[in-house]
């Protein structure tokens, strides 16, 4: 009998010691929280999943323009993913509001302190895609993460096809997933960027049409210091004081002037 417990005590020591073992050498989870209030920059890809769900499919740019390879994320988790760093996938979520689809894209940046095959990754930026086009005024109603400041004093800027709009207060972590140099110098806060395809009215208003959303970080001191001769600044677009503004005057043809004559 005592020889019995004996082998039944030791053998039950040798599985404690294997499944010892194999957590050691397995990686571990590490929570990560949001760094902004939009609830995603930062997480980590398996605690995306966990808010959202495995996503519809994974995307893969394959230049520095918007060409994107779509894939059945089974496809993508069995076969593509193994062609390309991880990062390289973004994984795709489709819904639909309002009769309008809307497309997030997560792109990620990778821990450089774990050289593991499937090493984690941290959610860098979002990107909502909209078709068809949305007036600026409703964006807020078919995006949750979009909750723009209403302060007419936020920090708000705009070329031909964009405007970009700030929000909070700096986050010394979010500098992890940005990929400026000299990132460790700089505030980043969390921002807004509103893109039209089809390029903003010089008078700007509530109706302009948005095509696509992009959430991320991004630093004040860069665009009002590198940028401003890119970015010009403008009153915060939802604000009240925006919609105030007077109307545009309406064109008119200007006549073409007539020479007058000495009699």
């Amino acid at each position: 009998m005592l020889c019995r417990h004996l082998q039944y005590s030791l053998s039950w020591l040798l599985l404690l010691g294997f499944l010892v073992a194999f957590s050691l050498g397995t990686p571990q989870p590490c929570a990560a929280a949001p760094y902004f209030e939009d609830g995603f920059l930062g997480l980590t890809q398996a605690e995306l999943h966990t808010k959202l769900g495995l996503p519809q499919a994974v995307r893969d740019r394959k230049s520095a323009l918007r060409l994107f390879t779509y894939y059945p994320i089974a496809d993508w988790a069995t076969y593509f993913s193994k062609l390309v760093s991880p990062e390289n996938g973004e994984d795709v979520y489709t819904f639909t509001r309002d009769a309008t689809e809307i497309r997030y894209s997560f792109s990620y940046v990778g821990d450089p302190t774990d050289d593991s095959e499937h090493r984690l990754l941290f959610v860098r930026l979002v990107d909502i895609e909209l078709s068809p086009p949305v007036p600026m005024a409703l964006l807020p109603s078919l995006i949750p993460e979009f909750r723009p400041s209403v302060n007419s004093t936020a920090p708000a800027f705009r070329s031909n096809i964009w405007v970009l709009l700030f929000k909070g207060d700096s986050s010394p972590e979010a500098g992890f997933i940005v990929k400026e140099q000299g990132r460790e110098q700089l505030d980043w806060r969390l921002s807004y960027q509103l893109f039209s395809m089809r390029g903003l009215p010089d008078h700007l208003t509530p109706h302009a049409l948005i095509d696509r959303i992009e959430i991320g970080a991004q630093s004040l001191r860069v665009v009002t210091v590198r940028q401003r001769h890119t970015h010009e600044p403008m009153i915060n677009p939802y604000s009240p004081e925006f919609s105030r503004q007077a109307a545009a005057p309406d064109p008119s043809i200007k006549p073409i002037p007539v020479p007058q004559y000495a009699e």
